[in-house]
C-alpha cells in the first residue's frame, strides 16, 4: 500500500546521506588541514548547510510539504520568514537546553551554538520540509498517534534517532580517556550525525516491515 512512498523515501534519504558524506570529503580537499576532529566546527557547518540545502530541494521536489492555500507572493515571502524565524528560534531553543544539561554558559558558547545549528539542520529543518512552519502540525505529529502519513512516521524516527544520538554522545565526555573526539562538543555533534544516519535507514526498513499494520487518520 506504502510501496511508492517508501521508495521515495529511501531514495531521499539515500541522497541526503550521500550530501552528508560530501560534506565531510570534499572539504578535506580544498581545505588544508580539515579533519572531523581538528576543524569540527567548520565540519559541523558543512555538513550542516549540505543538510539543509538538500533537504530543502529534496522535499520540494517531491511535494511532500502540504500546499498552500494561497499562493501570492506576499504569502510565500511570510512562509519563508516565518521559517527562517523557526530555524533561528530553534537554534537558541537547542542551545538553551545544552546548557541547562551542563555545557558551559559562557567558555565554549560558540561550540555550543554551532552544535544547535547543526541540531536544527537535522531536526527543525525537516520539520519544516515536510509540514511546514505550522506549529500545531508539529505538535501533533509529536503526540501520540499523531501521524497522519509515512512521512509523518519518518519524521517521528528520524527526529528521535537524532536527539538519543547527541544525548548518548555527552556520556564520554568527563571519562579520563583523553581522546581527540571528548572536546567539546565533537562526540554530541558525531552522535547526533550517526543517529540522525541511523534514523534515515531505520525509517524506511520499519515503516515497510508495518505498513500492513499502518494506518493513517484522513487530514
Amino acid at each position: 500500500m506504502w510501496d511508492h512512498e517508501i521508495r521515495a523515501m529511501a531514495s531521499t534519504h539515500a541522497i541526503i546521506a550521500a550530501s552528508v558524506f560530501m560534506a565531510t570529503v570534499l572539504p578535506a580537499v580544498f581545505v588544508p588541514g580539515f579533519s572531523v576532529y581538528g576543524t569540527h566546527l567548520l565540519w559541523i557547518y558543512s555538513v550542516s548547510v549540505a543538510v539543509a540545502a538538500v533537504s530543502v530541494s529534496v522535499f520540494w521536489l517531491l511535494g511532500i510539504s502540504p500546499p498552500t492555500k494561497k499562493h501570492t507572493l506576499g504569502y510565500k515571502m511570510s512562509r519563508l520568514f516565518r521559517s527562517c524565524l523557526y530555524f533561528f528560534l530553534s537554534c537558541l531553543f537547542f542551545h538553551t537546553v545544552v546548557v541547562l544539561y551542563g555545557a558551559p554558559l559562557i567558555e565554549s558558547a560558540l561550540e555550543t551554538f554551532s552544535l544547535a545549528v547543526l541540531l536544527t539542520s537535522l531536526t527543525t529543518l525537516r520539520c519544516l520540509c515536510v509540514l511546514g512552519p505550522n506549529v500545531q502540525a508539529w505538535i501533533r505529529v509529536f503526540s501520540r498517534h499523531g501521524a497522519m502519513s509515512v512521512w509523518d512516521t519518518c519524521l517521528q524516527i528520524t527526529v528521535a534517532c537524532t536527539l538519543i544520538g547527541a544525548w548518548v554522545g555527552a556520556f564520554p565526555i568527563p571519562l579520563d580517556w583523553d581522546r581527540p573526539w571528548q572536546v567539546w562538543p565533537v562526540s554530541c555533534s558525531l552522535g547526533a550525525m550517526i543517529g540522525y544516519l541511523s534514523g534515515l535507514v531505520v525509517a524506511p526498513a520499519w515503516i515497510h516491515y508495518h505498513r500492513k499494520q499502518l494506518t493513517y487518520k484522513c487530514k
